[in-house]
């Protein structure tokens, strides 16, 4: 009996069709890579800014001051009264009213004490010549404040988490491209919002419900593509990746050109609203509608996708294959319940916490030499465009299994060597750490693949997103782990890593190899998907049916 990648490769497994949708849906890795870098633009160090003394504003307005001269008369005499102080988390104590002069506002002081005035620390006023030129300088996130910015992405990341957990179950339920639209709406409507945020408070809020709306735009559309490709050509979800690294590469030049924060957060935002147009020409996923006992519109949508690829499906394919396999929603026991299933899902949550760990580390460890923001992030950016081509190049000769497992013992050795050069051979350290930053790029781009190839299409998209949910928690941990152990030894990071990447590469080993298999169906196929690199080529077992096509 025909199964439904038997009609898949009639229709078409990578023609015209899937070639639209994979182009359409691939744009949507731009506008995530944008949101996930883009506190590096948005929280950029503000410049030169300083701690206001009470009553400057309305002196500065009165007097007519420009900034620079508001500026010189608070910070000037702090540097002559004490030349250590900056004048940024400190001021004189003193206070400006409607009695201080214009020319001299500190004159009643006397023009030889500023010296012997008290200093007292700055808590809710600076001043900035660049006001509005990032968050930062929006909300005041300087001196006791600066740990607020960090914690800003830590919110986007706990976000991404939620929306791993509550729109990766969503899309099992209700929907691939329902959940998708729905994120894509979310993530416009959230980015509008934290972009004019009336305080801090409201920005945190809506950037964490933005992560999680974004987070669900980027798993769905991954699944969806490859899902309606065939065995041979789920590669598609190795090249999508490539637009992530294109977002990158392009949010320097988007930075350059806006002068503002919220102009940034704009442009990374509104295009999400173009993507709902996106409800009249792709489709829901055909592998999920089986599997919701959709059967007619499955079979519907495959012959609209045999007509876009110049294909004909014969007409006595009245009927589609739906598995026996009772409908049900996905939870976590669903992934843990049988021993295949269970290995398969510890193995992939560890892969994941490992790649986004280390990949995050490295690129703020690393962090390309030179005083150019937006030269260096474009670099850093360019640094993962041959990792897709490797992938590409090596994963249908040798499989998925290898070169996962053998780009994590790559990171790990170079991480290891990288920890014990001398500092006297910087170049040398340098290319290390780029070489382990190429190769953690490689596995972080393969566990997206492999994970979707080891889930059936009823918990694909639940199970992907659950395990990726890992990848934010060490997003999270990264900056604390590396600066608090660099604080220790400053190579004592890349020690953690090394040993992380190369359990990594050894427990990948464990997994099945999937080259060549079809997309299981059901939690039974992936039971019986063969654990030994040997036996790779094996079809499975033809799984029960109660229909035919």
């Amino acid at each position: 009996m025909p199964s439904f990648d038997e009609v898949l490769k009639e229709a078409g497994e990578f023609g015209r069709f899937q070639k639209r949708v994979f182009f359409l849906l691939s744009q949507t890795g731009i506008t995530f890579s944008s949101l996930y870098a883009s506190v590096v633009f948005l929280g950029r160090a503000p410049g030169n800014f300083w701690c206001r003394i009470p009553g400057a504003a309305e002196l500065s307005e009165r007097c007519g001051w420009t900034l620079q001269e508001e500026r010189n008369f608070t910070v000037l005499p702090l540097h002559l009264g004490n030349g250590s102080v900056s004048g940024e988390c400190e001021r004189l104590d003193v206070t400006w009213d409607a009695s201080a002069s214009c020319a001299s506002p500190l004159a009643r002081y006397g023009n030889d004490s500023t010296g012997s005035l008290p200093l007292a620390p700055c808590h809710d006023s600076w001043g900035y010549e660049q006001p509005h030129s990032s968050m930062v300088s929006e909300y005041d996130l300087v001196c006791g404040n600066a740990w607020m910015l960090d914690l800003s992405q830590a919110i986007l990341n706990l976000g991404f988490l939620a929306g791993a957990f509550i729109l990766g179950y969503a899309a099992d339920r209700y929907g691939r491209i329902p959940i998708y639209l729905l994120s894509c709406l979310g993530v416009g409507i959230s980015g509008i919002i934290v972009a004019f945020s009336p305080n801090f408070t409201v920005f945190m809020i809506f950037r964490f419900l933005q992560g999680m709306f974004g987070k669900g735009t980027w798993m769905t559309c991954y699944v969806i593509v490859t899902e309606i490709v065939g065995s041979d050509q789920r590669i598609v979800g190795i090249v999508i990746q490539m637009f992530f690294t294109l977002g990158i590469i392009i949010l320097p030049g988007i930075a350059y050109l806006i002068p503002t924060w919220q102009g940034i957060q704009l442009a990374i935002s509104l295009p999400n609203f173009l993507f709902l147009l996106y409800y009249w020409v792709v489709p829901e996923s055909p592998r999920w509608l089986l599997t919701r006992k959709k059967g007619e519109k499955a079979l519907k949508i495959m012959h609209n996708i045999a007509k876009h690829n110049g294909k004909f499906l014969s007409p006595h394919y009245s009927e589609i294959t739906i598995s026996n396999e009772e409908v049900s929603n996905p939870s976590f026991l669903d992934l843990v319940r049988t021993p295949k299933m269970r290995r398969n899902t510890l193995i992939l949550m560890y892969a994941w916490f490992t790649s986004a760990l280390i990949y995050q580390g490295l690129v703020m460890r690393l962090g390309i030499i030179g005083g150019n923001l937006y030269l260096d992030f474009f670099i850093s950016g360019a640094v993962e465009l041959p990792a897709a081509f490797l992938i590409i190049v090596t994963i249908d000769r040798f499989g998925r299994r290898l070169p996962f497992a053998m780009s994590n013992i790559v990171a790990s050795i170079a991480c290891l060597i990288t920890a014990f050069l001398p500092e006297d051979i910087p170049w040398l350290k340098t290319t290390l750490a780029t070489l382990g930053r190429l190769s953690i790029t490689i596995a972080f781009e393969v566990v997206y693949l492999v994970n979707s190839e080891l889930y059936p299409t009823t918990l694909r998209n639940f199970g992907v997103s659950l395990c990726s949910s890992l990848c934010d928690l060490g997003g999270i941990i990264a900056p604390f782990l590396l600066f608090r152990l660099a604080a220790i030894w400053l190579e004592l990071p890349l020690i953690i890593f090394s040993i992380l990447a190369a359990v990594c590469g050894l427990l990948v080993l464990l997994l099945p190899e999937t080259k060549g298999i079809p997309l299981p169906e059901t939690v039974e196929d992936v039971e019986q998907l063969p654990s030994h690199l040997g036996k790779c080529g094996k079809k499975r077992k033809q799984r029960d049916t109660n229909s035919y096509i």
